[in-house]
């Protein structure tokens, strides 16, 4: 990001992410694919300017979701005081809501 808060992800987040895109490499195309990279770099991008954009999420009051997709949620805390953003999580909606990890 040019300017902004700094985005920082965590492993778990990048894990999910890697099997997310691992999945859709299987059953999806090119384009299909890079249309969701494109959907996360813009939110990414919103939210290294505007950190507090997305609503507070039911399950903890400090962290934030960005749906990114009707599939995917991003779920992220905004640490104000070292200006950057860390993702905890890129959670596919269609796995059992207990399996979320925040």
């Amino acid at each position: 990001m040019k300017s902004g808060f700094k985005v920082f992800w965590t492993d778990h987040a990048l894990a999910e992410l890697d099997q997310t895109f691992q999945y859709l490499e299987l059953n999806f195309s090119e384009k299909e694919i890079g249309r969701l990279a494109n959907k996360i770099e813009s939110v990414l991008s919103y939210i290294s300017k505007q950190p507090n954009l997305y609503p507070e999420s039911s399950q903890q009051p400090a962290v934030r979701r960005a749906v990114i997709s009707g599939f995917n949620t991003l779920y992220y805390t905004v640490n104000i005081e070292k200006n950057q953003v860390e993702i905890l999580s890129f959670f596919s909606n269609r796995d059992n809501p207990e399996k979320l990890e925040l």
